[in-house]
């Protein structure tokens, strides 16, 4: 029972056969139309001009703060963001900025506009620090998949706009937001600049994900694409599997609904665990390092966020999966079970 993330989902024979089938070109020399398509229909999604396919949402994130960040300006986050703290310092180390984290002061992985406005601050003398881009993350992964809903999003955008911030906003788990709230994708990305989203997590694809925005940043993405070693050939066989991928998202409310059953399962047994907005179970252990060994010990593996453990259901897992995880979880009181498996 692998719950560690819902990348490690395998692609369907539906994506596979489009896969094999997609019509190909050159990307890098004069375009491929799937990828194209791909890229056309995602923009539209997201309410943006353009869009550009990328190999993984780190390099999206990547490109995106490149792109808005002149080396030595400072960036604001939410504390834990991905850009963060799961990305090899790129955005200082590649991009050059300096990252400057802001408590949730508005609820688990949440800001507040009055904080990016204290945050941005105002001008100062030249040799001060220059605060020139808001990044925000929604859903919040390590706050376990926290939910910024419309209005939320919208005051924090505002706010960037007054201190004279651009936004980006990464998006890698945005579908699940959209189907949490019941909304369409661009009703979150209202008010920002760019915006990069995944067709792995959660919807199935092998590889892949978008970053969207102007037609001039998507030209100047292109290049640092280029730069990044990011530049694919005949990519429509990759572009193929995310359009299928897309086809994907109302099920998403699935995984959530499977999330929601096994913390319920938990908290049954007597287990401190979270209740999740999205696909993710966060587990608060008395010692992490022997919960995870035991866990895997069971035939469940999951991964560790903080001093928590945390659990992610995706389309490969089904109610029965969910009920198996509980039974060789157990009660909190005894422990957890051994793994029943098959004779």
């Amino acid at each position: 029972m692998d719950l560690r993330s819902d990348t490690v989902t395998q692609p369907s024979r539906q994506m596979r056969a489009a896969m094999a089938t997609a019509e190909v070109g050159d990307d890098v020399l004069d375009g491929d139309p799937t990828m194209r398509e791909l890229q056309e229909r995602i923009a539209t999604m997201l309410g943006a001009q353009a869009a550009l396919w990328v190999p993984s949402g780190s390099m999206g994130n990547l490109i995106a703060l490149t792109a808005h960040l002149r080396r030595g300006d400072a960036f604001l986050a939410p504390a834990g963001a991905h850009v963060l703290d799961a990305e090899l310092g790129t955005a200082a180390w590649i991009a050059g900025g300096m990252p400057k984290p802001l408590p949730h002061d508005a609820g688990p992985g949440k800001i507040s506009a009055s904080a990016v406005l204290r945050a941005a601050g105002s001008p100062g003398p030249y040799y001060t620090l220059r605060t020139s881009l808001l990044c925000l993350e929604n859903t919040h992964m390590a706050a376990g998949g926290v939910v910024t809903e419309v209005d939320e999003h919208a005051a924090l955008a505002a706010a960037a706009r007054r201190a004279g911030l651009k936004v980006h906003l990464d998006g890698a788990r945005l579908w699940h937001a959209s189907v949490a709230l019941g909304l369409p994708p661009a009703a979150l990305t209202v008010g920002v600049d760019t915006v990069q989203v995944c067709l792995s997590k959660g919807l199935g694809a092998p590889v892949g994900s978008v970053v969207a925005g102007s037609v001039e940043f998507v030209e100047e993405a292109r290049r640092l694409r280029k730069m990044l070693g990011g530049g694919v050939r005949q990519g429509g066989v990759l572009a193929a599997a995310g359009l299928v991928a897309l086809n994907n998202i109302e099920r998403l409310a699935e995984d959530h609904q499977r999330a929601a059953r096994l913390a319920a399962g938990l908290a049954d047994r007597g287990w401190r665990v979270t209740v999740p907005a999205t696909n993710i179970v966060l587990l608060t252990p008395a010692d992490l390092p022997s919960m995870l060994r035991q866990l895997e010990q069971a035939g469940v593996r999951a991964g560790p966020m903080g001093n928590q453990v945390r659990f992610v259901t995706h389309g490969d897992l089904t109610d029965d999966d969910i009920d198996t995880v509980l039974t060789r979880i157990g009660p909190v009181d005894t422990g957890i079970s051994a793994p029943r498996r098959p004779a």
